[in-house]
């Protein structure tokens, strides 16, 4: 934790190349590694999306980056993360990691996985949004957004974090 998030420069689905710099929240920057065919990104979508509205009022902004080799997994395709940020309505930019070269930087290794950082760009967070068995929610918790409205009160992320559980990259 601390570790600077490095920067990066990646087209999003408005076709549009956009940087860490231009996502930086003021009170914090939620970087979720997230993809259009994984079952785990599909049964967390909607709570994602509401939680990235709760923390905005925060001062926290976000992003989506899709990470997989496009070739391996054409489901994940440019055309059709355009059509899935589309018909979940994210609030959120979503971009395409066409080399996996910011994924490697940010040892991504699942989808999904969530780096939380405060305003400085520090790491404070990196876990799941809520604990699930079977693709279902176990509880209301929403272990990501509590970290990251401590991030944004405290510039720290809680002391206990559990490791987001996906598909693999």
């Amino acid at each position: 934790f601390g570790k600077k998030a490095k920067n990066f420069e990646l087209n999003s689905t408005h076709n549009k190349i956009i940087t860490l710099n231009d996502l930086k929240g003021e009170n914090g920057t939620l970087i979720m590694f997230i993809c259009n065919h994984c079952p785990y990104v599909k049964a967390i979508t909607k709570k994602l999306i509401n939680t990235v509205s709760e923390i905005t009022k925060y001062g926290i902004k976000s992003v989506g980056i899709m990470p997989n080799d496009i070739i391996k997994y054409p489901e994940d395709n440019f055309e059709n993360m355009q059509k899935f940020f589309n018909k979940n309505e994210f609030n959120f930019p979503y971009l395409i990691d066409q080399d996996q070269s910011v994924t490697k930087k940010f040892d991504a290794v699942c989808t999904p996985d969530f780096f939380g950082y405060n305003s400085k760009n520090e790491l404070q967070y990196r876990g799941r949004i809520a604990e699930m068995r079977n693709l279902e929610f176990v509880n209301d918790k929403n272990d990501l957004l509590d970290a990251m409205i401590e991030i944004s009160k405290t510039q720290n992320g809680p002391k206990n974090q559990f490791a987001s559980a996906g598909c693999s990259i």
